[in-house]
């Protein structure tokens, strides 16, 4: 079968021929109409990503859209290793596909479904949040952070607070559900003052952060500084577009009830992963979430890897 076979860490998958999956127990062969590319096929591929598996050659992707012997349409997620979603056939647990429902085509189904989980999954699963509350999002310009917005605001947020550095992204944000708007691009007394004024008065209490690095910093130490000791922050770091690490002052964790947790692959179990992307593909059809996606076939898959747009999801279509 055809493929994007990684043959070596770090360099981009090339279109090529793989051996085609055989089901085992509990498995079944699923064949792949799309397959997004995503942060977690990236970083699988450069072998950076907590979840690589390290064994060479694989083919890459982590989930995508596709049909049972039986006809039914799924998302599938987590092939098994080496047969990745990039590929015209993926072998996967059954237990790990989700019915694909009428009303939300392959393209919308396979783009939206790891930017949107990662959001209704860390606000769901992991800040345990409640309609009527703050969300801050850090990083709310990127697919996922857009997303974010608008499930947050499907979801009942009461304010939204969205952070980001592209000026021209930020201004379209209130369109989909944010409240208020704060630039990154500022110097970081600026930027740490404005912060501050958001967790004064009715205070947030969950953030999503996409970013880490020097905004999660200052968002950390503004929170100690402005919210009420008495109304726990939860702060769920979903990703690191701007940095691995973060350098953190003791006493923000010590002088503040601020709660720090991740939300990832391995901090929630799959199959409440598989769950909340059911819940919404749901959502998706009832509220027509908005998500930028560009199709590419999939023997462009070296010409699709130099691509950077965060706005837009690239979708790798099989035939």
């Amino acid at each position: 079968m055809k493929a994007a076979v990684v043959l070596e860490a770090g360099s981009p998958p090339v279109y090529g021929d793989f051996q085609e999956p055989v089901a085992g127990a509990a498995e079944t062969i699923v064949a792949v109409s799309t397959a997004a590319l995503s942060h977690v096929t990236r970083a699988r591929v450069s072998g950076t990503h907590y979840s690589s598996a390290g064994e060479l050659p694989f083919i890459a992707g982590v989930d995508g859209v596709g049909h049972l012997d039986n006809g039914q349409r799924v998302y599938f997620t987590l092939p098994r290793a080496p047969f990745g979603s990039l590929a015209q056939y993926a072998v996967v647990n059954s237990s790990q596909c989700v019915i694909v429902p009428d009303g939300l085509d392959d393209t919308t189904a396979a783009a939206i479904a790891i930017p949107g989980m990662s959001s209704w999954a860390a606000l769901k699963e992991r800040a345990a949040f409640r309609a009527g509350e703050t969300v801050l999002i850090n990083g709310a310009t990127g697919a996922s952070g857009c997303l974010a917005v608008q499930i947050a605001k499907h979801l009942g947020a009461r304010k939204i607070i969205a952070t980001g550095r592209n000026a021209a992204t930020l201004r379209l944000l209130p369109a989909l559900g944010a409240d208020f708007t704060i630039s990154l691009v500022q110097a970081p007394e600026a930027l740490e003052e404005s912060f501050q004024e958001q967790f004064s008065g009715d205070g947030v209490n969950v953030i999503l952060d996409y970013l880490w690095g020097p905004s999660a910093e200052h968002l950390l130490i503004a929170a100690a500084k402005a919210g009420d000791a008495a109304v726990p922050i939860r702060f769920i770091h979903i990703g690191s577009a701007s940095a691995p690490t973060i350098t953190l002052p003791s006493a923000v964790l010590r002088s503040s009830s601020v709660e720090l947790k991740g939300s990832g692959i391995n901090s929630i179990r799959v199959h409440r992963l598989i769950n909340v992307i059911d819940e919404l593909f749901k959502a998706t059809v009832k509220a027509d979430f908005k998500l930028a996606t560009r199709s590419i076939a999939l023997a462009d898959v070296q010409k699709a890897w130099s691509m950077e747009d965060s706005s837009t999801r690239i979708v790798f279509t099989m035939s």
